[in-house]
């Protein structure tokens, strides 16, 4: 039996994923199993046991295209494939590449083009991600036999990491924090840059830290205007790291600090310990899952909200003080 499974387009989902993906296997012990993964999260599952290989998947910007990646996909000759994604375009894809047996949830009208379907539960109080994938495995009948995340990382990448670090002039015999100070949600996720320098001097005089800002490369400017208020200049490699090579760095922190996005459960994932700084997103449903990890929010009148950038005084975020974001870092502090 070939499975080939589906994962979602965000590093932060696809690593909420990962107790559905291990409990799909260990229900299916003999079954060869794949994974379907676009280019942003597929190098999550490059050094990962879970699969035997990985399908990559390009965006499938009109149907010519999606009808040759479905082309790619019945040329391996999959029996089953399980959407952890809820678009109609994916379970489309399944369907135009012939796979025998296409299981999900019946979201976004696509309970037509899937053979098994599993219809989503509304619930009275917040759900945790992590959840709603196990949901759909024993929706289909299965057991989820997992409910841990983990990320293995080689011993090779957290060696190069600690080299690159040493060439980037920090001192590894002091305590190393992270920031991850972007959301590709939108401003309104963000923490003010301004803060994170406020942080940034607490843990330098009290915690002889030294700091690191990762990010993508449109978050560039962020960590800029964060450097630019610190006493002592941060490291910075915004756009400059793979996903292997980010995993690597993060892994060799004291303390990562974040706001809800998808290097915060990078981390998580690799028992680093988190704090999670948490405006207009519930961190019941996305917030870190795995402990060490703290979590700060503040309650506001206008929470929650879906908005990219916040329309008023985005004060659930300015409400959060370096003062609050400190006190949490070291009550896990090691």
């Amino acid at each position: 039996m070939k499975i080939l499974i589906r994962v979602p387009n965000w590093i932060g989902d696809s690593i909420l994923a990962l107790p559905a993906i291990e409990s799909i296997k260990q229900n299916f012990p003999q079954a060869h199993l794949w994974i379907a993964a676009q280019e942003l999260v597929k190098d999550l599952f490059a050094s990962n046991s879970l699969a035997e290989g990985i399908v990559p998947l390009e965006e499938s910007k009109d149907l010519k295209s999606l009808r040759g990646t479905a082309r790619k996909l019945k040329s391996e000759s999959f029996d089953t494939g399980i959407l952890l994604t809820n678009s109609f375009v994916s379970a489309f894809l399944f369907y135009l590449a012939k796979i025998p047996k296409r299981w999900g949830y019946a979201t976004d009208g696509r309970g037509v083009l899937l053979t098994k379907s599993v219809r989503h539960k509304d619930e009275d109080s917040p759900r945790h991600q992590v959840h709603y994938y196990l949901d759909l495995v024993s929706g289909l009948g299965l057991k989820p036999l997992s409910q841990e995340i983990r990320l293995p990382l080689p011993r090779e990448e957290k060696e190069v990491a600690r080299e690159r670090l040493l060439s980037l002039g920090l001192d590894l015999n002091r305590p190393l924090v992270i920031f991850s100070p972007g959301a590709t949600y939108g401003p309104a996720k963000r923490w003010p840059a301004f803060r994170f320098a406020e942080l940034a001097g607490l843990f330098q005089k009290r915690k002889n830290a030294e700091f690191l800002i990762i990010g993508s490369a449109d978050e560039a400017e962020i960590a800029e205007s964060i450097r630019s208020s610190m006493e002592k200049s941060p490291a910075i490699l915004t756009g400059q790291t793979t996903l292997p090579q980010l995993l690597g760095l993060i892994s060799q922190a004291t303390l990562f600090i974040s706001n809800d996005s998808g290097p915060m459960h990078m981390a998580n994932a690799l028992r680093v310990p988190v704090v999670g700084i948490f405006g207009p997103t519930d961190p019941e449903v996305t917030g870190p899952f795995e402990q060490p990890s703290r979590v700060i929010k503040k309650d506001v009148s206008c929470w929650p909200c879906a908005y990219r950038k916040c329309p008023y005084d985005h004060r659930c975020m300015m409400n959060i003080t370096a003062e609050d974001v400190f006190r949490a870092g070291e009550e896990l502090w090691r």
